[in-house]
């Protein structure tokens, strides 16, 4: 979590093809997220693909694809993460409720939750926390996601955990209005 006004790099410069492509897909405007991927265009392209791809061009709900990234917001102490994203989750159908109920050591425990939602919870601790995800887990989350989502629900997991520990490690406050991934 970050801990000051400015995280642990001075912020890269703006311009560039890579930071026109980011600028792109985040409607005009960087965050403090890309300004200090772009310190490395390659890495900077690379992240832009990967998480536009995830957060928009994917079969799985919108509800279930935010769920996972708050989870793993918590699980990996991103606030950057949880804050950029309750909004988008709220407007995707998750309530107070569940948004306090992912904050908890075990989400589960509590009502309000679909079958769907469980498994998808479940299947975020282990691969988040232990990497390896056990046979039931996986067999609950496949009576509800076809191949396709199973990998694309693989890849969220992933790739926010991915952006988490970069938010992470480099201490990147969220200025107002930022949106991470």
């Amino acid at each position: 979590m970050a801990h000051g006004a400015e995280a642990r790099l001075p912020l890269a410069a703006e311009d560039g093809e890579v930071a026109d492509r980011m600028r792109v897909r985040r409607g005009g405007r960087l965050s403090s997220l890309d300004r200090l991927l772009l310190h490395s265009p390659p890495v900077a392209e690379g992240w832009n693909a990967l998480l536009g791809a995830i957060r928009s061009g994917t079969t799985l709900p919108a509800d279930l694809r935010e769920l996972v990234i708050l989870r793993v917001a918590v699980l990996n102490d991103a606030e950057f993460e949880w804050a950029a994203h309750a909004p988008i989750g709220q407007r995707a159908g998750l309530t107070d409720g569940q948004l306090e109920q992912l904050r908890s050591p075990d989400p589960t425990a509590g009502a309000g939750w679909t079958d769907a939602e469980a498994a998808v919870l479940a299947f975020v601790d282990a691969s988040t926390r232990a990497v390896a995800v056990p046979d039931p887990v996986f067999a609950a989350v496949r009576e509800h996601l076809d191949d396709r989502q199973v990998v694309e629900l693989t890849a969220t997991v992933a790739g926010y955990a991915m952006v988490s520990r970069f938010l992470v490690a480099l201490e990147v406050p969220l200025p107002d209005g930022e949106v991470a991934g």
